[in-house]
């Protein structure tokens, strides 16, 4: 394949992306595009990393690789700026040695979840949650595992709210093809819609005990 003819800081938009030739394995989250191979063994999984490492020398992306026995999860970081440009090729490069080996591309399993924590507008809890978890601060209002293993949690204070009433939701990042389909599933478990005003952006659903989930497809929708 061709050397991408963009400089390593250049970067793109989502529509970019996904309008691109071959990126169709690679729906985006908010945390950078993201692919899903599956393997029939661990041994299967793995010859996919040397083509995954010479790919990302060649184009000067930086991925996070996870290796299991059920396959291998790929994702190409994201910043503030947009995706790196070099990703679509680079991501077609991947997909074409997936295909090679014989690893099922799989974009409906492709999530990410983030942690929003609501605290009063009187309290500061990030610092404590950045010693008990090990993370590291990211920007002014958010904690990340530094080695992005965990999810990214997100402090939004609550104007109003009782003190020393800690409340929390998930956002569950999904391809937009597959938001309405997880959203009906957990309607279907017992979960409550609680609002649908954003919808297809993202859906608060609640659980039978009213913790909060946010299904979320906004940043795979080209915009």
């Amino acid at each position: 394949m061709d050397e991408s003819p963009t400089g390593p800081s250049e970067r793109i938009s989502t529509t970019d992306f996904r309008r691109a030739k071959k990126t169709a394995d690679w729906p985006v989250t908010p945390f950078g595009p993201e692919a899903v191979f599956t393997a029939a063994s661990f041994s299967q999984a793995a010859e996919l990393i040397a083509p995954i490492v010479a790919a990302a020398a060649r184009y000067g992306v930086h991925p996070d690789v996870d290796l299991r026995p059920e396959g291998v999860v790929v994702r190409i970081p994201a910043d503030d700026d947009g995706i790196p440009a070099a990703a679509i090729a680079f991501a077609a490069e991947v997909s074409e040695a997936a295909a090679e080996l014989r690893l099922a591309a799989e974009p409906s399993r492709v999530q990410s979840i983030g942690v929003y924590v609501a605290q009063n507008s009187r309290a500061d809890v990030r610092p404590f949650f950045l010693a008990a978890l090990g993370y590291s601060a990211w920007g002014d209002t958010d904690a990340v595992d530094p080695l992005r293993r965990g999810p990214q949690l997100a402090f939004n204070p609550i104007a109003g709210d009782v003190a020393a009433r800690g409340r929390t939701h998930f956002d569950v990042y999904v391809p937009a093809d597959q938001a309405q389909a997880r959203v009906d599933a957990a309607l279907a478990a017992g979960g409550r819609l609680a609002d649908d005003t954003h919808a297809p952006a993202w859906w608060s659903l609640a659980s039978p005990d009213n913790h909060g989930v946010d299904i979320a497809a906004w940043a795979d929708a080209p915009r």
